[in-house]
């Protein structure tokens, strides 16, 4: 029998949170909620979810505060739910390593659509993986494995969440190859997201803080269309800022 995909619901109002999961669990996912942010971090160590749901506004402990502590021990993939629509709460949440963002009231459809779609691109391979299945790019210095998301740069093993890994890996796969905002969110998340472009520009951002430009390669800015992959076989020229 396969296990049950499990999906772990954060949120204090509990009749949002029912509701929830009874859209799952008749699409097999095994649920369980909690009401508050202490009760979350603790739950995630005992429940290992596959995914967190996770509201912003929460007793003690607000959603932010969560989605930083889980994201700094665990890659476990994170929507955010939240009556706040404004730009700066998303890009904060993304900023925060969220995976996704949903504003409320939302159709229950399309979370769970959007619940399938974050799992189906965050999939950590078996242990000890054959090595001709292992999907990998390598740079001087710089290691990614889209097959069990790890990032190794300069000798050092990278802490990266799911979205940014797989956007640095998507890059390097073509290197040199120029690719638009809606061209990234397209193949990276897979669906209309509900914000805008500046989604790519924060994963970006939070990629170059953890990864400096090498003597052969780096993330260059494509003013007006969108991002690349540099490789040279030099150093690449000086930009003034």
């Amino acid at each position: 029998m396969v296990n049950k995909q499990k999906v772990l619901i954060v949120d204090d109002d509990n009749n949002i949170a029912e509701l929830i999961a009874l859209y799952l669990t008749k699409e097999c996912f095994e649920t369980m909620i909690v009401n508050d942010g202490e009760s979350a971090l603790t739950t995630v160590d005992s429940f290992h979810p596959n995914l967190i749901l996770l509201d912003l506004m929460l007793p003690g402990m607000d959603g932010y505060q969560v989605c930083r502590e889980v994201r700094a021990k665990s890659p476990t993939p994170i929507i955010m739910l939240s009556a706040k629509g404004e730009i700066f709460d998303k890009v904060l949440g993304l900023e925060l390593g969220a995976d996704d963002y949903m504003e409320k009231p939302f159709d229950s459809k399309e979370l769970v659509a959007r619940v399938k779609a974050v799992l189906r691109r965050y999939k950590p391979a078996p242990a000890a993986p054959p090595v001709s299945d292992v999907k990998s790019v390598e740079y001087p210095g710089l290691t990614i494995n889209r097959t069990n998301y790890s990032v190794i740069y300069m000798g050092d093993t990278v802490d990266m969440p799911p979205k940014e890994l797989e956007l640095l890996y998507f890059l390097a796969s073509s290197p040199n190859h120029v690719f638009t905002r809606e061209q990234l969110l397209d193949q990276i998340w897979g669906y209309e997201y509900i914000g805008d472009t500046r989604t790519v520009d924060v994963h970006i951002k939070r990629i170059r803080e953890k990864i400096e430009d090498h003597a052969t390669w780096r993330i260059a800015t494509v003013w007006g269309v969108g991002y690349k992959f540099e490789v040279t076989h030099s150093a690449p020229a000086q930009i003034p800022d």
